[in-house]
């Protein structure tokens, strides 16, 4: 491919709408795949919902995930700190009976002392008293999150700087939160695995999708970096990217 065809191609793939938690524009396609882990949250969490009475899903996104567990429970919130997936999550969630509240895993929740005895947080922030605080005694807290380690061969390949901020995030790190806060762990797992690309348009999709990775990410600050990530991919057929996950439960005591 010429690199002004490609990077015209490349343009259009900037232009594709992203919009709540949904990569299906590159998964379905099988651009983008990731390999699977060693536990499955939503089987993980699944097993919880039959005992939880008021649950708590935290950094919903778009609700993609909270809207395929259902029967949910009667008292079912979502909370979402990016304004604009908010009223993705609301047109999704609250036809199922579901409130849905704007704020950030890491703020005062706006919700009253030991209301729920599940929350689930799948790959957002949290503030360990927070959850410790609104948990009830007996209730659960299970979360995966994306350590700190994660996509960093990406920032390498292209010559971005290393995203200095997170680099402490493991499930070590994040245990130590909660049992300081109180909370007893019951189960901490943690694991590197690929993420593979199968053409440099899905790590463009994907880079666009994640801004955090690469803040100043633009098409033409790293059109070189991308262009020999091409001849890379079109060498070995694809790039396999480590991603860091850990996934953590814990649970508030009684006494």
């Amino acid at each position: 491919m010429e690199k002004a065809s490609w990077l015209e191609w490349l343009r259009r793939e900037t232009e594709v709408p992203f919009a709540g938690w949904d990569f299906s524009y590159v998964k379905k396609t099988g651009r983008l795949q990731e390999a699977p882990l060693g536990w499955n949250y939503t089987s993980l969490v699944q097993r919880k919902l039959p005992e939880a009475q008021a649950l708590l899903d935290m950094g919903t996104g778009g609700g993609e995930f909270l809207a395929m567990l259902r029967p949910l429970p009667e008292q079912t919130y979502a909370t979402e700190g990016y304004q604009p997936n908010v009223v993705i999550a609301r047109e999704r969630l609250e036809p199922l009976g579901v409130t849905v509240v704007e704020a950030d895993g890491e703020d005062t929740l706006p919700f009253s002392d030991e209301t729920f005895d599940l929350i689930i947080n799948r790959h957002e922030s949290f503030d360990a008293g927070e959850v410790f605080r609104i948990a009830r005694k007996g209730a659960t807290f299970l979360t995966q999150q994306v350590g700190g380690e994660n996509d960093l061969l990406l920032n390498r390949l292209l010559g971005a700087p290393i995203p200095q901020e997170y680099l402490h995030w493991n499930a070590r790190y994040a245990a130590e939160q909660l049992e300081r806060a109180g909370l007893v762990l019951t189960d901490c797992r943690e694991e590197m695995v690929p993420t593979r690309f199968y053409d440099v348009g899905a790590v463009v999709y994907y880079l666009r999708a994640v801004p955090w990775q690469i803040p100043d990410f633009t098409l033409e600050r790293y059109a070189d970096g991308l262009w020999e990530l091409q001849g890379r991919i079109e060498k070995d057929g694809y790039l396999d990217v480590p991603s860091h996950r850990f996934l953590l439960q814990a649970v508030r005591p009684f006494a």
